[in-house]
């Protein structure tokens, strides 16, 4: 239960949180259906807030102070009332827009509050006190001072000087609690839009822990009041309290209580925040280590995948080598195979030349012995041709002799 407890608490402290964040934002100009001018959105919820209670303003404690008036806010448990309050303002020239609540989309959505030169759109909400839904007649600068109209502003005369009175203003008797569908129907004026083009300071510490310490008592929250909270207003922040008839509240004491509750628990939340800055400043060391190791590991991804192309390459430039090699090899082994046809060629020439000299040689051999055996053969008939004439008879002496043949011509031996 214990447990439970804590956790319900820290919602509820992370929730104002957030809202006050909200409240604490510049504003910023944004679309919205039912307005054009307006703030960013803090935070929303699905049921409306409840009217604008009716209460009476504590008096100014000190000179310079400004009104902030009370407005209902949300969390975990709903929405609960944050008592108008008079706040130091963060610089001299500066007026407050309030805070406003906006229906639109079928949810509520609430625009924070801010610091400018001029008092924009709040929504059309009749805060009262010089914030009757348009504009602002609660005072005004003058020469570095502010200037309080007492015809709707309370100030104590015997701490507050610098007065006036403006009764010229228009009374707005609606109680709405927020603008669109059921509420307010205001919309921007000329005005409204060019304060919204200002610059924008955001809600004050002071402003903040205000709000905080409302969110703490339950005695604030409607589903205890029912829209009748009993501090409505306050003199100033962690001041006295007042109800709806400006009398100091009974809640004084239970207030005090809250507070020094709220206090402490501000604490243990800021405690919290610096163990989660912490934390994230961990985290984020952890997250720069890692991305510095990715990095890391990337390079070396990036010089493997350059390792790898380069010896890619160098593959590719041995396989173009070898394929010269392989390529010169095959070119030298066809010459190699036309030289070695070419020789074959050659002594397949030289042995039919060869060939050719010995069957000249064998003729001229047989032409030798043919005439040789010629030469033979005229010898031999040379040789009867005068045994014959040698036997012939005398008495053939007388008759003439036939003419000789002439001799067949000698022929060269050839060697």
């Amino acid at each position: 239960m214990l447990i439970i407890n804590k956790y319900t608490t820290m919602k509820k402290i992370l929730k104002s949180i957030i809202l006050i964040t909200g409240l604490a934002v510049a504003a910023v100009p944004v679309a919205h259906a039912q307005v054009s001018v307006g703030v960013g959105i803090g935070i929303s919820a699905n049921i409306a807030p409840p009217e604008i209670p009716v209460y009476a303003q504590p008096d100014c404690p000190a000179d310079g102070y400004v009104w902030t008036p009370g407005y209902w806010a949300y969390g975990d448990d709903g929405y609960y009332w944050v008592p108008g309050v008079w706040i130091a303002p963060p610089s001299i020239g500066v007026l407050w827009t309030p805070c406003w609540w906006g229906f639109d989309g079928g949810v509520y959505g609430f625009h924070a509050g801010y610091w400018g030169p001029h008092v924009g759109f709040y929504g059309g909400i009749n805060y009262g006190f010089g914030y009757g839904g348009s504009g602002f007649y609660g005072g005004r600068w003058s020469g570095g001072h502010f200037a309080y109209n007492t015809a709707v502003w309370h100030v104590n005369r015997n701490i507050v000087h610098n007065t006036y009175v403006n009764n010229n203003f228009v009374r707005n008797n609606n109680h709405y609690s927020f603008n669109g569908r059921g509420g307010s129907v205001a919309r921007p004026s000329r005005e409204d839009e060019m304060a919204a083009r200002d610059r924008h300071i955001q809600a004050t510490s002071n402003q903040m822990a205000h709000q905080q310490t409302a969110s703490h008592d339950r005695a604030q929250f409607a589903s205890v009041n029912h829209g009748r909270p009993a501090t409505l207003a306050m003199n100033k922040v962690n001041g006295r309290s007042y109800n709806a008839q400006g009398h100091v509240a009974a809640t004084n004491r239970a207030t005090a209580a809250t507070r020094a509750q709220t206090r402490a628990t501000n604490r243990e939340t800021i405690a919290k925040r610096s163990e989660t800055r912490s934390a994230n400043r961990e985290a984020v060391a952890n997250r720069t280590a890692a991305r510095a190791t990715n990095h890391e590991a990337a390079a070396q991804r990036t010089a493997a995948r350059s390792t790898n192309r380069a010896a890619a390459a160098n593959r590719t430039a041995a396989r173009s080598a070898n394929h010269e090699a392989a390529a010169q090899r095959s070119e030298k082994a066809s010459a190699n195979r036309q030289a070695a046809a070419q020789r074959t060629a050659a002594r397949s020439a030289n042995r039919q030349a060869t060939a050719q000299r010995t069957a000249a040689r064998s003729a001229n051999r047989q032409a030798a012995a043919q005439r040789t055996a010629a030469r033979n053969t005229n010898r031999a008939a040379t040789a009867q041709r005068r045994a014959s004439n040698e036997s012939r008879p005398a008495s053939h002496a007388s008759a003439p002799r036939p003419a000789s043949r002439p001799s067949a011509p000698r022929e060269e031996h050839r060697k």
